[in-house]
């Protein structure tokens, strides 16, 4: 008799399952350095609640300092920070001067706002966090500073390890690797991962993993794509060797729109097709000359356009000539049309109800006194704006790891404060913390832990008497509120979030395939609307899966969005194919055409708008041929 395993539901799995990789050295020292030397400071000036902010500030660029360029930390940290500060003032002058009832409301309507910008991305996910965790601390912490000193205090502490992140040297230098620009280490090895990943797609071609692969090539070229587009001081590339960087990103994308087309033909590939593309990533990696890159057999159209963009990689790789980056350029229309449209309103809503009742609930036990001697009211709203923060994991895996790593963290910081001197260990509490939270970043659970004996150490450094006990309390009544309230039925159609996600992407594919079925000779743009194509599937992706790891009233409303995601990835692996075989023999593919309104038909199956278009310019309806 067999016994049958009990499957684990896709909440709990994903509350049990931890990041893995290596911890950046550089990011555990820029961590030390942080929230606790501003601590000190403040404590020798004889100003330990402004240290206090600062620390929180550099806390909260620490737990966004993730890998990359340094270009790219500037607004990964910069924007929420501002955001943080400009809540932390809203907050102090609605704090003063606003009833409970009106500062509520006040707080609902700034959660509304948050949760529609955490729609742009993971940069306004945390800038809309930011802002509500800034404006609950500073409706809910007294301290004897002015609103306006508080947020300048929020935005030195940030900037502190924004300027930690920029001057000091990487894991790559530590390591005694400094043949680089120091500037562009991060840049040289996301380019890098690039041609790796191209490699990779080809060695999986012919076989069940081409999928994965594609999409880990897909997830490099995002990545490549910010760490080179992101803010500088001049419009163009300033030097050499950034301009050399481009070319080398540039010569990439028709590498990876042969290898696509060699995956989506399924014919397995000869072992040294790879070959060349790992000494180029060398080559980037280590700032030399890529040397013989040996070449493919020209037997197929795939083979062929490989070949050729293995040529144009050897005649452009080392030219200093700036090239177009093919970034994402959004507008302020479509960042507002984001905001504001079903993305933005379904986040919104969820966000303002959590954090309004939560804010609500903190003030009535406030002023009932239930708080007894500690005058702060923050952590119960504050919390909230955690547990609902869009990026973290299914709703109810948030709830189970941030109460258990309150209450461990809490439990750790009662036992620290009973043996610690005072303010010397709690200075060397929070330095301790900083540097762990790039370790603790990999859960969820660990995160909150070591976040939870920070914070506690700060505020008592700020004079609060201990609150381990109290604030478990608090935590665990902001996970039932949480756990409630986001699961209530909420005005409009639940699920509008993934829909507007599929449709946006079903709209890159539509203008991608409309270039290609053009035969436009233009290949940058089409280079330019394959990459958004890709990354508009890649963050459908993201939102289905995360959305179908939800209890089942919340997953119910991604039912059928992952096949019809399938589906338009096979449209355009299928639509690069085309653009492929177009480039090699100057005519489109019959078979093609035929597989395209196959992929048209399916969609319409299964009740998706389809991308296709009917009648190609200058073309044969689809099908015909």
């Amino acid at each position: 008799m067999t016994r049958t395993a009990l499957a684990v539901p896709p909440w709990l799995a994903h509350a049990l399952r931890s990041q893995r990789g290596p911890v950046s050295r550089s990011a555990v020292l820029r961590g030390a350095l942080g929230g606790g030397p501003l601590l000190l400071a403040a404590v020798f000036a004889g100003r330990p609640t402004l240290g206090v902010v600062a620390a929180i500030g550099a806390m909260f660029a620490g737990i966004n300092d993730r890998p990359g360029s340094r270009r790219a930390s500037v607004a990964r940290i910069g924007t929420p920070a501002l955001a943080g500060a400009a809540g932390l003032l809203t907050g102090t002058l609605a704090g003063d001067h606003a009833p409970a009832v009106l500062l509520t409301l006040l707080l609902t309507v700034l959660g509304l706002a948050a949760g529609g910008i955490s729609a742009l991305g993971p940069v306004g996910s945390s800038a809309g966090t930011q802002l509500l965790v800034g404006a609950a601390v500073g409706a809910g912490m007294p301290l004897p500073e002015p609103g306006w000193l508080r947020a300048a205090a929020f935005v030195a502490g940030a900037a502190w390890l924004l300027l930690l992140r920029l001057a000091l040297p990487t894991s790559h230098t530590l390591a005694g690797d400094r043949r680089f620009e120091l500037r562009f280490d991060g840049e040289r090895a996301a380019v890098a991962g690039v041609y790796e990943a191209v490699a990779g797609l080809l060695d999986a071609a012919g076989s069940d993993g081409a999928t994965a692969r594609r999409a880990a090539l897909t997830a490099s070229l995002d990545q490549a794509q910010d760490a080179l587009a992101g803010p500088r001081l001049r419009r163009r590339p300033s030097s050499a060797a950034e301009r050399r960087l481009h070319a080398q990103y540039a010569a990439a994308l028709p590498l990876a729109e042969a290898a696509t087309a060699l995956a989506w033909a399924g014919d397995p590939v000869p072992d040294r097709t790879s070959e060349a593309l790992r000494r180029l990533a060398a080559a980037v990696r280590n700032g030399a000359p890529t040397g013989p890159l040996p070449a493919p057999a020209r037997s197929a159209p795939g083979l062929r356009a490989l070949d050729d963009a293995l040529l144009y990689a050897a005649e452009t790789f080392d030219r200093a000539d700036s090239r177009r980056l093919h970034g994402r350029r959004r507008t302020r229309i479509s960042v507002l049309r984001t905001v504001l449209g079903a993305r933005g309103r379904e986040y919104g809503m969820r966000v303002a109800l959590c954090f309004g009742v939560s804010a609500a609930v903190a003030q009535a036990l406030h002023h009932a006194r239930w708080y007894g001697q500690h005058e702060h009211w923050y952590w119960l709203p504050a919390t909230a704006v955690f547990l609902v923060k869009p990026d973290l994991g299914p709703l109810a895996s948030r709830v189970l790891s941030r109460a258990a790593g309150t209450v461990l963290g809490a439990l750790l910081f009662a036992g620290f404060a009973a043996v610690l001197p005072r303010p010397m260990g709690l200075v060397l509490l929070v330095t301790v913390c900083g540097a762990l939270i790039p370790l603790a970043t990999r859960h969820f659970a660990a995160q909150t832990a070591v976040v939870t004996v920070l914070v506690l150490a700060l505020v008592m450094a700020g004079g609060e008497p201990q609150a381990s006990f109290a604030r478990i309390g608090e935590t665990l009544l902001a996970c039932a509120i949480v756990l409630v309230v986001g699961h209530l039925p909420t005005p409009g159609r639940r699920g509008e979030a993934i829909r507007a996600r599929l449709a946006e992407a079903s709209g890159a594919a539509r203008e991608y395939l409309a270039h290609v079925l053009g035969e436009s000779e233009d290949r940058e743009a089409r280079w330019a609307l394959r990459r958004e194509a890709y990354r508009t599937l890649a963050e459908a992706r993201a939102a289905i899966a995360l959305a179908s790891a939800e209890l089942p009233t919340l997953a119910r409303h991604a039912d059928g969005a992952d096949e019809i995601a399938t589906t338009l990835e096979r449209l355009v692996d299928t639509t690069t194919a085309c653009a492929v075989h177009l480039d090699d023999t100057g005519t489109l593919d019959p078979h093609h055409l035929r597989r395209l309104t196959s992929l048209r038909n399916e969609l319409a199956h299964h009740g998706a708008p389809p991308p296709v278009p009917t009648r190609p310019p200058g073309h044969h309806p689809l099908g015909v041929g």
